[in-house]
Parts: C-alpha cells; structure tokens; sequence
C-alpha cells in the first residue's frame, strides 16, 4: 500500500509510540472524559460562522455590484472560491454531525445552507465520507485514488489542472452529485 501512496503513508516503525497519560489511551485513542471535551459543540459559535461566511459573500457582491470594474470580478472570483471552500468546511463539520447539537437542525444546515448552495449533496457525501473514515489509508479507502500516486509526473499535474479549469472534474463530481441525491437513504 506505501508504494500506491508515494510515501505519504509510512510504516508504522516511523511513529513514535506515545505513552498513555490521562487523555489519551495506550491505542491513541482519547479517554472517554476527553473525547466528550473534544466533541462539545459550540452551537452559538458555529450560527456565527456560518452568518459571518454568508456575511462576506454578500459584501463582495456588493462590492462587485458597486464598482462595476473587471479587475473587481477577478478579485471577487478568488474570494467567492475561498467561501465556498469554507462552506463546505462547515459542511464536513455537519456530515459528522458535530455542527449542531440538535440532529434535525445540523442536518438542516448542513444540507439547505451549507451543502445545497456550495452544489454538494451533503448526505450522499456523509455515505462516502463515512466509509473513508471506516478504511482511512487501507485496502479498501474509496477515496484512495485521490491521492494515490503521488508524487505525479508534471505532465500529469498539467492534465489535471487543465480537467479542473475547463470544468471536466467539476461537470463529473456535479453529475454524481446528482445522481446521489435521488437516492433517499441517510446515515
């Protein structure tokens, strides 16, 4: 399996062993008291975030409607990119359920202001996303040929860049998308 993921795996020989203490078990996993401080859900603090990521989107449009200029639309295509990277952060967040601490008001957002409005089916990426976490790095990682074969060659580098910037990879991931949302299945 190292071979397949260039090295961005290594043998567990590599790891130092870290000695259980009071937080943290011999398997490296947290103590149950732990696991609970770490898993607390600030849902105040995420309504916030979410509010301030909607907030800026609309200030650069209203920048981009106010001064109506070409160099204004390049700027705000690079940061309309950086909020829907942080929508779908929040978006992750609340396909581990650890947006909100009320289930139907987690998975509400996570769809309908979160997953919908950045074109992600957020239950269909919970399916995959979950059973990435359940083989993380192991023979059967559905997500393994995302970074398998790393480091590519600069030709392949190239390949995907140009599948990105005419929209081929996006047109994919969009069809699966909707094809994943007919499907009324949940986890």
């Amino acid at each position: 399996m190292s071979a397949v993921l260039g090295g961005m795996v290594k043998h567990s020989s590599a790891f130092t062993i870290i000695a259980p203490n009071h937080k943290i078990l011999a398997n490296g996993h947290p103590d149950q008291e732990f696991r609970a401080d770490l898993r607390r859900i600030s849902n105040v603090r995420n309504a916030i975030s979410i509010a301030s990521i909607y907030c800026q989107a609309g200030i650069i449009f209203w920048i981009v409607l106010t001064l109506n200029n070409p160099l204004i639309y390049v700027v705000a295509f690079l940061l309309i990119g950086r909020t829907h990277a942080q929508l779908l952060a929040l978006m992750h967040e609340s396909a581990h359920r650890l947006l909100f601490s009320n289930r139907l008001v987690n998975d509400f957002v996570g769809r309908w202001i979160l997953g919908y409005p950045s074109f992600t089916n957020t239950d269909g990426y919970r399916r995959v996303h979950m059973a990435h976490h359940r083989q993380e790095f192991g023979l059967n990682e559905p997500d393994i040929a995302l970074y398998a074969n790393y480091p590519v060659s600069r030709a392949s580098f190239w390949r995907k860049m140009r599948r990105d910037a005419f929209g081929k990879t996006g047109w994919r991931l969009l069809r699966q998308q909707l094809r994943d949302a007919v499907q009324t299945e949940t986890v």
